[in-house]
Formats: C-alpha cells, structure tokens, sequence
C-alpha cells in the first residue's frame, strides 16, 4: 500500500522511491500528479505549504467551481482525490537536488530523502509586495487582473506600480471602469517615452505621493487610501505590479534553462531542457490562471504516462526477450492496481 502521511515524518536518512516526484501541491502540480497516478505510476508530491493558490479568498474562471470556493477548499479537494488514488503527500520543503549515476534524481529535504525517475517541478513564484500600508489580499490588493478585473467594473480602482505593467494595467482597466488611477508612491516611473504617451491620451490620474493610510468599510474591504499630501481618494479595490520572484533554485540547480525573466523554459508538454525534469504552472512563461495550470499538469502527467508506461513494448526489446507473457501484465505498480481495486469496490 502507499505511504502514509504520518510515515513521511521520518529521519534524514529516510529515502521514498518514485516513478514521479511533484514539488509543489499547486493546482498544476497535483493535476500532474493525478494523472500519473490514475494512469499507473507511483507518484508522490512535496509541498511545503502556502502558495498562490492558497492565498485566494475566492476562485474565479474555473467552470464547475462556484466563487464561495476558497483556494484552501479547492486545495484540500485535490488533496482528499489524489489520496483516495494512492498519490502519497508529504509535508516537507527541499532544500537540495542531484542526478544520479543510475539517471533517477534525488531531492533532499527537510524530513527525508526522495529518489525518482522523473521530476515535476511546480514551485510557481511570489508577488513581490509593496511596502505597507497596505489593504487586505483578496479585500482591495489583489495581483491578477484576469481573474479579478470583474470584481471592479463600474468601480473606482487603483494600480499600484512605477514600471511598464503597471502603466498597461492602468490602461486595460479603462475597458471595466472609467475611475483608475496609477500611484507610483514616490517612485520615479520607468515607463518609456512611448507609454507615457499612451497614459497621457486615456483618462487615468497618475497619483506620485505615497499612500499613509488605509480605510476599511465594515465588512474589511477597502474604502480609501489616505495620501502624505492630506488628500483621501476611494477606492473598491486594485492591482500591485511590482513583478514576481520565481521559486527555480531546484531548476538551476538541476541545470535546467530559465528565462530573463525567471521562468523555465519547457516545451508544449512541460519538458525542461533537462532529461526527465517537467516544470509546469506558473513557474514557466504564459498567463498564470488556474485553468492554464490545470491543462499543464495534464498535458504533463500524459507525457510522464508515454514515457514510463510497459506497454506496447517495443519491438527490439521483444526480440531480445521474446512475447509479453501473461503473468507480466498488467503493468500498474501492485500497490497501484490494490488501490484501484479498493477505490472500485461497493459495499
């Protein structure tokens, strides 16, 4: 049978062997991980905790999800499904990874080691925050204009920034209100000539002192800021654009290829440029948006799927070993195959 969550609390010298390791319980991880699982191949995820995903006060643009989801319900949910499959789940931060000389991969972590065929790295990033005084995440501060940009239509709105994303923003939020204002909070714009431009031909306040107050409505959302020169202006809520840190130590330190910007690079499957080590969610390049790392972690478990599956074998390996025989298949893992055969059983 599988691993227990409680036996995952071991010493430093115990190693979990696996076909395929998930670093990160994001959305995109564990969908990588359902699918290896459900498709046969002991699998494994490692999460530390916290995450994007779990910050959010409500999920928004997932169909069959209502909006009183938070992102810890939606978590847990994925949590309870990739268990009842016979996914083990361990509690751990890595801290250090190598190849080994037999081609698997070893991570070190804080409660034990691990050793896998194939990796997945799903380590996503951190908004780079602003410096206080700030509103509430999810209650007026909020980082994807996707996902919430609804929430303010025919509202006032603020975008937090001094950089080319935060003048853009600015601009896009015209098309859901005509009340936005851009607050560079004394920092100097680094916009180039051509934005600054644009700016000056749509409707939007560009405010440059800096915020001293936050006022709240009774329910915690955000009322107004208050501004070093006296002045209060209202708001229903905004977006913070100051960039983002990507979690990649593992990538580098695996020698896999990033990005300028942080990202990883990978192919349309989520192959890195390093054998046997996926990166999928909002660790790669493109919009960071719960379906977008729902169809990563796919497309990447089916791609982990082709290359570990038994069957068909291939013909030079039947002519080294002569036909598949009966007592050979079928080819999931015994722990897998009772797991499934549990899960298919009424009562």
């Amino acid at each position: 049978m599988s691993i227990s969550d409680e036996e995952t609390m071991a010493t430093d010298s115990t190693v979990h062997d696996y076909e395929v390791l998930v670093v990160g319980g994001g959305p995109a991880g564990m969908t990588a991980a359902l699918y290896t699982t459900r498709l046969g191949h002991r699998t494994a995820v490692v999460d530390r905790g916290g995450g994007r995903a779990a910050m959010m006060q409500e999920v928004h643009n997932l169909l069959g999800i209502t909006e009183e989801t938070s992102g810890n319900e939606f978590l847990s949910v994925g949590r309870d499904q990739l268990r009842e499959y016979g996914c083990d789940i361990h509690n751990d931060l890595l801290v250090s990874c190598d190849s080994t000389e037999d081609g698997s991969i070893r991570l070190c972590g804080n409660n034990a080691d691990y050793r896998a065929e194939y990796v997945v790295l799903a380590t996503g990033f951190n908004d780079i925050r602003p410096e206080p005084p700030l509103p509430r995440t999810g209650r007026g501060l909020h980082y994807c204009l996707h996902c919430d940009a609804y929430m303010f239509v025919d509202e006032p709105v603020y975008v937090m920034g001094y950089g080319e994303s935060a003048a853009h923003v600015a601009a896009i939020m015209l098309n859901f209100t005509d009340d936005v204002d851009l607050l560079t909070r004394n920092d100097s714009p680094e916009w180039s000539d051509e934005t600054a431009t644009m700016l000056s031909n749509h409707p939007i306040d560009i405010i440059h002192e800096d915020i001293t107050g936050v006022q709240n409505d009774k329910d915690g959302w955000l009322a107004a800021f208050e501004f070093e020169d006296g002045m209060i202006r209202e708001y229903k809520g905004g977006f913070a654009m100051y960039g983002a840190e990507y979690n990649n130590g593992l990538a580098r330190n695996l020698g896999c290829d990033v990005n300028d910007d942080g990202t990883v690079v990978v192919d349309d499957h989520g192959q890195t440029t390093v054998d046997r080590v996926y990166a999928v969610g909002d660790l790669t390049p493109g919009h960071n948006q719960l379906p977008i790392a729902l169809g990563e972690g796919a497309k990447a478990g089916i791609s982990l799927h082709f290359a570990l599956r038994e069957f068909p074998r291939d013909l030079d390996v039947i002519e080294e070993q002569g036909p598949v025989r009966s007592d050979e298949v079928p080819g999931i893992p015994d722990e897998l195959l009772e797991q499934e055969v549990d899960f298919h059983t009424y009562d």
